[in-house]
């Protein structure tokens, strides 16, 4: 809210990011992905300055990219028509233009990112599964004015929706993921997985209780592990709690984590059946099958 609020008020990219660099370190980067959130909305309310978002990107917030394009998703969800327009944007980025070489992801490739813009769908399932929990969690509700991969995408964020919804009780997770179709299950581990690391809430015991639960799902939780190690190290953020779980789930150290979610981005393939994005992940999870 620190974020948005801010975003809001100054307006101004560079003065936004001054004052979201002063929020602790451990916070900093939910405070960018609502900032991203509100730097959207003004430039789909001012069509004469819809620039905000790109000089947030290009600028210091480009270390936050990821949480970026969630905080992105968060306000796709709150605009009529919102999810459909993006998507088209990113169906036409993928197939017009490939990231370029460099191991990790710029925000100079384009805008919707080619590979990392999934992860505003990412944020709408959240935002679906946090807002709106009776009806997506309880009601399992499949996602509206979603289809094919995107409804997948939608489920990883709706998997960290649930970490917080359940306030990180695993025996609650384990219940509500039980009541979900198998064919979702995996996706909404790996969510899970993502949340656990990156927000943290979890003790070592508890840990190695949610490695023996997730067991049929392993490689998907363990890769939602590595994208919160990568994440955090990108932003210069790195928490105690992250390099625990990180090292408890994945049987590595953060730093490997992270290397390995750059390692497996050479050579991807876009325009395809399978989502570049899709094939980053199964790479990532074939090294923890």
């Amino acid at each position: 809210m620190q974020g948005y609020q801010t975003a809001i008020a100054f307006s101004d990219p560079s003065q936004v990011i001054v004052q979201l660099n002063g929020v602790e370190k451990e916070y900093r980067g939910f405070a960018f992905e609502g900032a991203a959130m509100g730097l959207a909305l003004l430039d789909r309310l001012t069509p004469w300055n819809t620039n905000r978002i790109d000089q947030f990107l290009i600028q210091d917030g480009e270390d936050h990219i990821y949480m970026a394009y969630v905080g992105i998703g968060w306000l796709l969800a709150r605009l009529p028509g919102g999810i459909q327009g993006y998507l088209r944007k990113l169906e036409k980025a993928q197939g017009q233009k490939c990231p370029s070489s460099s191991h990790t992801p710029q925000t100079s490739d384009s805008y919707p990112h080619p590979l990392i813009g999934w992860l505003a769908i990412d944020g709408y399932g959240f935002h679906q599964g946090y807002f709106h929990w009776p009806q997506y969690i309880q009601g399992i509700l499949p996602p509206k004015n979603l289809s094919g991969y995107s409804c997948r995408v939608f489920d990883q964020g709706l998997g960290r929706s649930l970490w917080f919804v359940k306030g990180g009780n695993l025996r609650a997770i384990e219940t509500a993921i039980a009541q979900f179709q198998p064919h979702r299950r995996a996706d909404l581990w790996s969510g899970i997985g993502l949340a656990c690391a990156y927000a943290g809430g979890m003790e070592n015991p508890q840990l190695n209780t949610l490695k023996q639960v997730a067991k049929p799902y392993y490689p998907q939780l363990a890769q939602g592990v590595a994208f919160a190690a990568k994440t955090r190290l990108r932003a210069s953020n790195l928490t105690e709690h992250t390099q625990t779980t990180v090292e408890k789930l994945c049987g590595i150290s953060v730093e490997k984590a992270a290397a390995l979610t750059d390692e497996t981005l050479s050579r991807l393939s876009y325009g395809g059946t399978i989502p570049a994005y899709e094939q980053w992940r199964q790479r990532i999870q074939n090294y923890f099958v």
